[in-house]
């Protein structure tokens, strides 16, 4: 009986996952389908989820690079952005998670919870200081405006110090006896051992730093120097909007962050178990 019940879970568990995973990739698939679709179709006949005429002149139209829309310039500064924001990300969690956790100072706790405070206050509410803070520095129009606010993350600090935590802290110890200081123990021992928490981190802080859009549109007003989300928008005609165009470059938008889940996927399912790097 109480086999039955946990196959019957189980099948039920099984159909709400389905469920749920259709209701996420069809909207993913009447995009992919559009993109191939004309401005002409989409507008005329409705509701459609296969193209009646299928077409390439979406895409090769947006990769010609004109300037108006040059999207290979979008994208490398994408990758420029991106790419920078996870590097300093993971510098400063790692560095200040060690901190946190293995280091023992006055007002530790107090300071940790203060930085646990600051994810009660929406990011929008630091928009209009960020900006006047990056105007005073002269980094508006560069990729500094959007490196260096995403450093400020506490939630990435919180997960890698609660990852951290469950390493023992006799692995420090036995260090120390050696005659370690703390910077080797964090080279050598601590940051092996989190190795894939800082996988999910880096997952994490590079598709939010490509996926924003409301911060670059705002800090962004050169079109050479927007990344590729902001960028998308020039794309929209100024009375009728070209959706097709819209779909294809936000398919070719989606392709790093894609890759890099398939690549980052082993290591995101190892962070689910904080002592997956305490192995006796």
């Amino acid at each position: 009986m109480k086999n039955k019940k946990q196959g019957a879970s189980q099948w039920l568990s099984f159909i709400f996952l389905i469920l749920l995973s259709i209701i996420w990739i069809m909207p993913l698939l009447y995009g992919v389908m559009s993109s191939f679709k004309s401005n002409i179709e989409m507008q005329s006949v409705g509701f459609k989820f296969l193209p009646i005429n299928w077409i390439l002149t979406n895409y090769s139209d947006l990769l010609q690079n004109t300037a108006n829309t040059p999207v290979f310039r979008w994208f490398l500064n994408s990758i420029v952005i991106s790419g920078g924001s996870t590097i300093l990300v993971l510098i400063v969690t790692s560095l200040s998670a060690f901190a946190f956790s293995r280091l023992r100072f006055k007002g530790r706790n107090v300071l940790f919870i203060f930085l646990l405070a600051t994810m009660m206050f929406p990011p929008v509410m630091n928009i209009i200081p960020l900006y006047k803070i990056m105007t005073l520095l002269g980094w508006a129009n560069t990729p500094w405006a959007m490196i260096f606010p995403a450093a400020t993350g506490a939630f990435n600090i919180f997960l890698v110090r609660q990852f951290m935590d469950n390493i023992p802290l006799a692995y420090d110890e036995a260090a120390r006896i050696d005659g370690a200081s703390d910077w080797q123990i964090f080279r050598i021992i601590i940051l092996p051992l989190i190795k894939p928490v800082l996988f999910v981190v880096a997952l994490f802080t590079f598709t939010g730093s490509w996926n924003d859009f409301l911060w670059p549109s705002i800090v962004f007003s050169d079109i050479n120097k927007m990344p590729i989300t902001p960028g998308l928008k020039l794309l929209q005609g100024m009375y009728v909007a070209d959706i097709p165009t819209l779909m294809a470059g936000a398919i070719i938008a989606i392709i790093p962050t894609f890759i890099l889940y398939l690549v980052a996927q082993k290591y995101f399912l190892q962070s689910m178990s904080l002592s997956v790097g305490v192995k006796g």
